[in-house]
């Protein structure tokens, strides 16, 4: 089961209330979309967005009772400023979530192969739609371009050793499962001491980022989320690693210190309290920031 991360700390933040509109950036299997409509009761909207089909299929099922209250389009958050138009909430919305992490849907999901724990095929789209996958790339880039993807996006500083020992590994054959990435990199060095994280982390988070073009999205995202905000409106953003949360912080100070149309309501990110991490480790390295649009 997917337990939503920061989930009270979000809806202090959103504050909802009845008869507002809400986006959920990233629907996931809908539990902080569950949560604001319960606090907007009556009559609030929360339009949910997710561009992986299962996980728009999974939240349908579990926000049917919210019936005309939620409505989910299967597209990134990235284009939400363009859909909502279309759908014709004009006077924009009221509050906006982006919960960038990954849900334990897909982690858990061996046909994804987001995660070497659960190994599958070397696969990470968030979408169906895109077409470039994870093994495509681990089999095809040059070893310099490979190495320059696993730093950039991993900040992992033995990019060059990983990408030579997928290059040597792929001359016996393709690398296809998530399982045998994770021995390659884990092969490819000695390394003294325990793990704070397994070996193959960074060059997993890497993958996906390039897959999914995660850090172009979340500044679209952004971009779109601050057209989209009526004044009165919060935009929380819950990020997992130093480089969406530099996007953001970066983002939110200089909305914040243009023509005063904004407040940081975060100062410091919010994290996850020890009690949390017991319950949820996934949730050990969230970061939470939010802006607001001022009252006109």
């Amino acid at each position: 089961m997917h337990t939503p991360v920061l989930i009270n700390e979000v809806i202090s933040l959103l504050s909802p209330r009845p008869g507002a509109v809400y986006i959920d950036g990233t629907l996931g299997a809908g539990g902080h979309s569950r949560a604001i409509l319960e606090a907007s009761a009556p009559d609030g909207i929360v339009l949910g967005f997710d561009w992986d089909d299962r996980a728009v299929d999974v939240a349908a099922e579990k926000l049917a009772p919210f019936g005309e209250r939620v409505r989910l389009i299967r597209r990134s958050y990235a284009e939400m400023d363009s859909v909502v138009d279309e759908m014709g909430f004009s006077g924009g919305v009221d509050g906006i979530l982006l919960d960038l992490g990954l849900s334990s849907m897909q982690l858990s999901d061996p046909g994804r192969g987001f995660s070497f724990k659960t190994g599958g095929l070397l696969d990470m789209r968030m979408s169906r739609s895109l077409s470039v996958s994870a093994a495509e790339l681990v089999n095809r880039l040059p070893e310099k371009e490979l190495a320059d993807l696993i730093y950039r996006f991993g900040d992992e500083r033995r990019s060059r050793a990983i990408a030579r020992a997928i290059v040597n590994a792929r001359a016996r054959g393709p690398v296809e499962t998530a399982e045998k990435l994770a021995d390659i990199v884990l092969r490819s060095g000695r390394r003294r001491g325990r793990w704070q994280i397994h070996p193959a982390t960074r060059t997993f988070q890497a993958l996906r980022i390039a897959v999914n073009d995660e850090l172009s999205n979340l500044e679209k995202g952004l971009a779109a989320g601050r057209s989209l905000l009526a004044p009165g409106g919060v935009l929380a953003v819950i990020s997992f690693h130093s480089l969406e949360d530099r996007i953001v912080k970066r983002a939110f100070r200089e909305w914040s210190a243009g023509d005063g149309d904004f407040v940081r309501l975060v100062k410091k990110p919010i994290t996850p309290s020890d009690d949390e991490v017991f319950r949820n480790p996934r949730a050990r390295s969230a970061r939470l920031r939010a802006v607001k649009r001022m009252e006109e």
